[in-house]
């Protein structure tokens, strides 16, 4: 085992993007099918020594487990797995477990004909149907969970992944939304949020636009405020979040390509990010930037001690970037409102040096060799082979 999966060097070609060392993977799709095919003829070995005909006989009966090798062992001095592989009584002692099978035997029930996005997709059906905008309000709840999802698949089940056009589709919604709202919305979706978010917001978001700012009648200092729950943004892969408030842990966690705005994060901001931008108008909590390999984000007032500095260097927004950031603030005013970005643009020359721009090193280095060797007029393949030189040697 050579375990350099992380460090781009396989020598058999599997975890790399090396063209010279993916050039000596000779895997073939046959020799899956055979792996899996040696794997089912060894589970029927084992099946037919139990006396067993298939899994289905085999599931639930824990009588038939050889427990003493794991007990034995001497990590495991003292374990008691009695209680985890008890066999409940078909009755039970009140009688729960009447009826019940030992394997899965029923499919589960969702219940999606009462989702909210049932609604959502009747509303949008003439920008499904015939690519024209579509603009409501409607009201949601916490119960509410994965709103825009069912939608966002209607659009994709017509549209593939180019979507609608940006805004054809636009939902504002008031109250406070369950988890996951607006996750893996493609492009062409819109979701306005007056109110607030728990968890998961834009997951997966595959191209959408979400918004979230508080009620219009809200009084409070929205930017000192907690407006959506942990781990937003997780997966994302294209589009944008605006968020006018503050947000939990982990937010943009493997952020791979949508762009994001906050006006502060808790604890493991853009952890494990491998693309896309992200914009902290506010604090961060401890441990921002952990295991970022791409991507890179830009912080008002950072802290450097609570930046895990693994992977990423720190330095001031200058070049393109500036245009880049003072965009981003704008375009996040407009949506949201916010009064952090517009007394940010309001005196930009000051507040751009209060910016720090949060960039994986090694990313960098990728970018500028990319950039450089097309300037050369270099095809992609010698690039990609420049790359290599730059990050190896």
């Amino acid at each position: 085992m050579m375990r350099v999966c992380h460090l781009d060097t396989c020598p058999v070609g599997v975890a790399t993007q090396n063209p010279v060392l993916r050039a000596r993977y000779n895997g073939q799709a046959d020799h899956v099918v055979n792996f899996f095919t040696y794997i089912a003829e060894e589970v029927r070995e084992l099946l037919a020594e139990l006396g067993f005909r298939s899994l289905d006989e085999a599931i639930g009966r824990v009588g038939s487990l050889d427990i003493e090798r794991a007990v034995g062992h001497w990590k495991a001095a003292g374990l008691d797995l009695t209680p985890i592989l008890h066999r409940a009584s078909a009755h039970g002692e009140f009688g729960q477990f009447e009826g019940r099978d030992l394997r899965n035997t029923k499919g589960q029930d969702h219940a999606l004909e009462k989702a909210l996005d049932n609604e959502l997709i009747k509303l949008a059906a003439p920008a499904l149907e015939h690519g024209e905008p579509v603009r409501a309000q409607v009201a949601v709840r916490n119960v509410n969970r994965t709103v825009g999802t069912m939608l966002g698949h209607e659009v994709t089940k017509r549209y593939r992944g180019e979507g609608l056009p940006d805004g054809t589709i636009d939902i504002t919604f008031t109250g406070s939304a369950g988890q996951s709202f607006g996750a893996f919305v493609p492009r062409g979706v819109t979701l306005r949020l007056e109110g607030d978010a728990n968890d998961y917001v834009g997951k997966g978001l595959s191209g959408g636009r979400i918004v979230v700012r508080p009620d219009l009648n809200a009084v409070f200092d929205a930017s000192e405020q907690v407006i959506a729950g942990n781990t937003i943004g997780y997966g994302a892969t294209s589009g944008q979040i605006f968020l006018r408030g503050k947000a939990g842990e982990r937010f943009c966690v493997r952020n791979s390509g949508a762009t994001a705005v906050v006006e502060g994060v808790g604890d493991h901001g853009c952890e494990y990010m491998t693309g896309g931008v992200v914009l902290v108008l506010g604090p961060t909590g401890r441990n921002f930037a952990a295991g970022m390999s791409g991507g890179h984000a830009f912080v008002l007032d950072l802290d450097e001690g609570r930046v895990n500095p693994e992977l990423v260097a720190l330095g001031p927004v200058i070049g393109d970037a500036v245009e880049q950031l003072k965009t981003l603030i704008t375009q996040h005013g407009e949506e949201t409102g916010s009064t952090v970005a517009a007394a940010l643009l309001a005196d930009w020359d000051t507040a751009l040096g209060r910016f720090t721009e949060v960039m994986p090193r090694d990313y960098k280095r990728v970018l500028d060799a990319r950039a450089e060797a097309l300037d050369e007029g270099l095809t992609e393949d010698e690039a990609n082979a420049r790359i290599m030189e730059v990050l190896h040697g």
